[in-house]
């Protein structure tokens, strides 16, 4: 079986230097933990790095977060369904929000349950996922922060996660604009402007975060140490908290162009030969490992002369070149990975997780 590594030192490594470099910003953050599926093995990791608030967008996971320590304060990251309120406030203490009939209606279930649900609204700033439009704020905010058993805490936007578009000094001025405007026409203090994720965090290197802004929501660069504004790594971090192992179950020198005629595979893919390789071969592993646990474009062998071929939907081709060097079968090969790609490798029951 092939399985994922948690290496925990390096989790605290980029942990303690996220909490460092909020805490001489005077910035709060959360960690995000939905890259880890709810895997109780890893959650309990991270909760032990001791964050105060822990942002997820399912509530099994949140869930499971607070059986593992009560508490935390508990984010849930998306507009909640309206068929599942009641699951929301039992384990959500805070919730993004955009529709106002979903605030009402989490409401008159915190009601019930004799609790506060804290909101943060989310606005709109030009990636067209969740977040209602400026000119409707205040029209929203009227209908909503007078509801009983609810606390409005937050105003926050969520960019690059749709259509790429990229967070910048100004659409951060003006989030902060908002938060102006709300309170002086209501005479109602909103404690957060939560400004972004992961993708955000560069421009506070730049000095490009308004002061207005104080509250992060980080899960990528934690694990990865992304700097998702060049594609590198944070000077600092490290960039492979985790790690894919997998066995080789065949190696054997083929041809490189395949053989007869061509048609779509299961994956639709229609193969196109390039006619300088006729005549050539290289040795060729099978990997157990496939695509229903990950694509092959988000993970990078570690030996550069391992290249990815392609994969069926349980085991991966890598062509190793003209020589399998000291490779042999039930060796393990490691593998980078690349957001995505851990996303898909943690919500398989077919990967085992471990930490070391």
């Amino acid at each position: 079986m092939a399985f994922i590594n948690m290496y925990k030192e390096k989790l605290k490594h980029n942990y303690e230097f996220l909490d460092k470099l909020f805490k001489e910003k005077g910035i709060d953050w959360a960690v995000v933990t939905k890259l880890l599926c709810g895997n109780e093995l890893f959650l309990k990791e991270v909760l032990a790095l001791g964050p105060s608030e822990v942002c997820d967008s399912r509530l099994s996971n949140l869930k499971k977060i607070k059986k593992i320590n009560p508490n935390v304060q508990t984010v849930y990251i998306k507009p909640p369904p309206k068929r599942s309120i009641k699951t929301v406030v039992k384990y959500a203490d805070v919730s993004f929000n955009s529709e106002s009939e979903t605030i009402k209606t989490l409401s008159d279930e915190a009601v019930r349950q004799g609790k506060i649900h804290k909101v943060t609204i989310m606005i709109e700033l030009g990636d067209l996922r969740e977040g209602i439009m400026g000119e409707h704020l205040m029209d929203f905010y009227q209908k909503v922060f007078e509801l009983p058993n609810i606390k409005i805490t937050a105003i926050g936007t969520n960019l690059n996660c749709l259509h790429g578009v990229m967070p910048s000094q100004d659409k951060l001025v003006q989030l902060s604009l908002y938060k102006q405007l709300i309170e002086a026409k209501f005479d109602r203090k909103i404690p957060f402007i939560t400004a972004g994720t992961s993708v955000t965090l560069p421009l506070i290197f730049k000095s490009q975060v308004p002061t207005a802004i104080n509250h992060f929501r980080v899960g990528e660069t934690l694990y990865f140490g992304a700097d998702l504004f060049t594609g590198g790594t944070i000077e600092g971090m490290e960039a492979d908290v985790f790690k894919l192992y997998a066995e080789i179950l065949e190696i054997t020198k083929k041809p490189t162009v395949p053989i007869g005629e061509l048609a779509a595979n299961p994956s639709g893919e229609i193969t196109e030969i390039n006619e300088e390789d006729f005549g050539r071969e290289s040795y060729r592993a099978i990997i157990d490992i496939g695509l229903l646990d990950i694509s092959p474009d988000f993970i990078i062998a570690d030996d550069p002369h391992v290249k990815i071929v392609n994969a069926s939907s349980d085991m991966l081709i890598v062509d190793l070149g003209s020589s399998k060097r000291d490779y042999k079968v039930g060796d393990l090969l490691s593998f980078k990975l690349k957001y995505m790609g851990a996303l898909s490798l943690l919500n398989s029951d077919y990967i085992e997780k471990r930490v070391v």
